[in-house]
């Protein structure tokens, strides 16, 4: 499906509809415009498998963008609103844009973005102008509604968001595709989440991340009607669960514990009742946090892991869950294999690294040699994840590779007891990593984001010391605890540990002792 097949059955069904402003995007209006930009890109010479980025907020122009791009045969790279000049003139330079869109929300950015992505040739803003950009209203409005005679499927190319080195574009070897057809994630929506053409699905998170972007495109090829959160706020989230009756949504495990800290009284004010589908991801979330969720909302909450790079996919529904706590999934999208460190095959139980065999390809952009690090011989890939299969294939998690802790020889994964921290009704986040020992290579260290700062102290950390050691083997506790008024958080709820690790790994090159 497509979103010109709606423009013709429901024009005036809405699209997106922007939560804060209330702005409705129609499907008859998103495919008009959506033609415009297309034309326009045609006649500035953009060919299919060219390039384009844009970096905005959640802007109602942001879909017309995508689409435009999409139904051009384009690669198209949104870029995150929070960079710095310098880390999004790399991303738009390194994907090689040819066109660059930006916002008017955006313009302290903007301006300073032009002398650094010179090769670019024509940068355009809505909602204003500003030297060195022209108004993309204005242009996209002179061009036909019309689509194009070429008509073709373009492709996302998003750049990861890790916390060392320089980010790498993920680029699907795919392009060109006859318009409307169906890909791995169109179906599991419609399969495994039962989209449908009558679904409200919510999206409150960033549009520029992978999840948030695919999924509202993926909805709208289902016509669909989304309801976008300029910002998340949980107490908002659930007003617009209840006013807009969404049947469908899809989260981050912060935003779950961010709801669940909201006083009882709020929490059940709202009735939710309209909810058939949660999907979360992103992060593992903790055991106690999920079963909270759906002794409020239900079981209703579907979890899934994979990544940008769309090589595999794991998803559990909420019966499945119940009878294997913990899981990710089963694979439904390529093979899993967990691997030891020599690369063979580990049975059934034993933790190693995660690969997917027989899923989607992919290349990092300009970068073969990351490309063969994520690949094996056999030409199965990882996301860098560790965990492993049960007798029923179901995934478990334990943790990124590089955040692994060996303290004296035994091998200790962060993710547990950041889940357990996360429980205690002081604690609002929590990051655990190792930090240098000299006497077992590495301790494990916790920096705690508290619910009330002025809390933070020596009281707190021994409350919390004893929490861990009531409820974890006493070689997995923290052996300190600091705090931090905000951790570093991705709004998607990706937790940028390295920002935190390297304050106390100084200058050394290696994080291993």
């Amino acid at each position: 499906m497509h979103i010109r097949e709606f423009a013709k059955s429901v024009p005036q069904k809405p699209a997106y509809i922007m939560a804060g402003s209330g702005e409705i995007v129609t499907y008859g209006q998103l495919d008009e415009r959506s033609n415009q930009a297309a034309n326009y890109f045609r006649s500035l010479g953009l060919k299919v498998g060219d390039h384009v980025a844009f970096l905005m907020e959640n802007n109602p122009r942001f879909f017309e963008i995508c689409w435009a791009a999409q139904r051009a045969g384009l690669y198209y790279t949104a870029i995150s609103s929070r960079l710095t000049a310098e880390e999004a003139s790399y991303i738009i330079n390194d994907c090689s844009a040819r066109l660059f869109v930006t916002s008017h929300f955006k313009a302290d950015l903007a301006e300073q973005l032009v002398s650094l992505i010179p090769n670019v040739e024509t940068r355009l803003m809505v909602d204003g102008t500003l030297d060195g950009f022209e108004s993309y209203e204005e242009i996209r409005s002179t061009f036909p509604t019309t689509p194009l005679d070429d008509e073709c499927e373009g492709a996302d190319m998003l750049y990861s968001s890790g916390t060392t080195g320089r980010p790498k574009g993920i680029k699907p070897t795919e392009i060109g595709r006859a318009i409307g057809t169906e890909d791995n994630l169109y179906n599991i929506l419609k399969n495994v989440y039962k989209f449908s053409q009558d679904s409200m699905y919510l999206s409150p998170a960033p549009l520029y991340h992978a999840a948030p972007l695919r999924y509202n495109m993926r909805a709208q090829r289902f016509g669909a009607t989304c309801v976008i959160m300029e910002n998340f706020d949980p107490e908002t989230y659930l007003s617009l669960v209840e006013n807009y009756q969404i049947t469908h949504s899809q989260l981050v495990p912060t935003m779950f514990v961010r709801m669940l800290k909201l006083p009882e009284e709020v929490r059940h004010k709202y009735n939710v009742s309209s909810l058939v589908t949660a999907i979360h991801a992103a992060a593992p979330c903790p055991e106690k946090v999920k079963y909270q969720m759906m002794d409020w909302w239900g079981p209703i909450l579907c979890e899934y892991y994979g990544g940008t790079e769309g090589n595999g996919y794991c998803a559990v529904d909420p019966q499945e869950w119940l009878s294997h706590p913990g899981t990710v999934g089963r694979a439904y999208i390529g093979v899993l294999r967990i691997l030891g460190e020599d690369g063979e095959e580990l049975p059934v139980g034993e933790t190693g690294a995660i690969y997917f065999s027989d899923g989607k390809d992919f290349i990092y952009h300009n970068d073969p040699e990351r490309t063969a690090e994520s690949h094996n011989d056999k030409g199965w890939s990882t996301l860098g994840d560790v965990g492993y299969l049960d007798e029923d294939g179901f995934l478990y998690l334990t943790d990124r590779q590089s955040y692994m802790i060996i303290s004296g020889g035994v091998n200790i994964y962060p993710q547990e007891i950041e889940d357990l921290l996360l429980t205690h009704p002081k604690v609002y986040d929590a990051a655990v990593f190792g930090v240098p020992n000299e006497d077992f290579g590495e301790e494990v260290k916790a920096v705690i984001q508290p619910m009330e700062m002025n809390n933070a102290g020596e009281e707190l950390q021994q409350e919390l010391l004893a929490f861990c050691r009531a409820n974890i083997s006493h070689v997995k506790c923290p052996r300190s605890i600091d705090f931090e008024a905000e951790l570093p958080r991705h709004p998607t709820g990706k937790l940028y540990k390295r920002l935190l690790k390297d304050k106390y790994w100084g200058e050394k090159k290696s994080r291993i002792i």
